[in-house]
Order: structure tokens, then sequence, then C-alpha cells
């Protein structure tokens, strides 16, 4: 009779457990299964001239950010103004993905925000993104010399965030 009350009250706990060690976890800091692995490979228009392509290929051979990003995205605005900042500091190139959005209010964002970016491409239908593994936008990624993704982060970027970890990232990865 003991067993009966006992196997509930010890799955309940574990539960318990589980559910505190979730709770005390930050949410911007997923493990990402691709760190330390390349970067997926892709092909995509630039988003300010669309005959153009680009591909992640042609940053070798040195530390690059992408930035996954959207005009739709309010978290996105909230961390242009930083994208900005770091885009005048120089520390690496800053590529943009404009993930699941139209053209022109992408390109309107940055005519009226600011272009931190060397440069973005469209990924219209998001395929890219799955490829990343993006949960939502912003989020941004440090890419080594040799195309291996160094660092991940969802949501928007601080300048906490820039000057405690992706800097000094970056500093070393040069």
């Amino acid at each position: 009779m003991k067993t009966k009350f006992l196997i509930p009250l010890v799955l309940f706990i574990v539960l318990v457990i589980f559910l505190a060690i979730g709770l005390n976890r930050d949410p911007h800091e997923v493990p990402s299964p691709l760190i330390g692995k390349p970067a997926p490979h892709f092909e995509l228009p630039q988003l300010a001239d669309p005959s153009k392509n680009f591909s992640p290929g042609g940053m070798k051979g040195q530390a690059w950010i992408l930035n996954v990003w959207a005009s739709w995205c309010v978290a996105c605005r909230e961390e242009h103004p930083v994208l900005v900042e770091l885009g005048k500091l120089n520390v690496a190139p800053i590529i943009g993905l404009d993930y699941k959005d139209k053209r022109d209010d992408a390109l309107a964002m940055l005519a009226r925000q600011g272009n931190p970016y060397a440069l973005s491409v469209s990924d219209v239908n998001g395929r890219v993104g799955i490829d990343y593994g993006v949960y939502g936008v912003p989020e941004t990624y440090v890419i080594d010399k040799e195309g291996i993704i160094r660092f991940k982060h969802i949501g928007p970027i601080t300048m906490d965030l820039l000057n405690q970890k992706m800097i000094p990232l970056l500093d070393q990865l040069k």
C-alpha cells in the first residue's frame, strides 16, 4: 500500500527538480549543436542587389558575425542601435540574414535606422534559418576564420554582451 503512494511522490519530486533546473537557466544560452562545427553552407541573393549572391565561403580567412534579423521583429529593432555601434567599431564584418521578410520592408528599416551590415542576404522562405537552428529572431553567430561556429546568442545583443563576450572572442579569433 505504501508503494502505491511512494511511486507518484517520487515522480513528482523528480519533476519538480527538473522544472527548477530549467527555470534557473538563461534562455539566451540555449546550447547549440552547431557550436564547434562548420557553419552550414548557403548561397542567397543580397538584399541591396538581388542580382548578386553571397555565400559564407567568401568569408574564409576572417572571423565574422552572422546576425539573423527581420523588419517585422520588435526585438530586432531594439537590438539595431547596438549593431550599428558594433559596425562602427569595425571588429569584424557583420553579415545580415534577413529572415522571412519582404525586401522593401527590410530596405526601409535599414534606411531609417542605419545599416550596420557589410551586406545582408534574403532568406525569404526561412530555409537557411532552419539549417542554422534559428529559434526566432534575432539570433547572432560568431564564425571563425575556418568557417566554424564559435558562439550563438538568441535574442537581442546588448552592449554588455558585446563587451564581455563577443568582442573578446572576436579579438581572440583574429
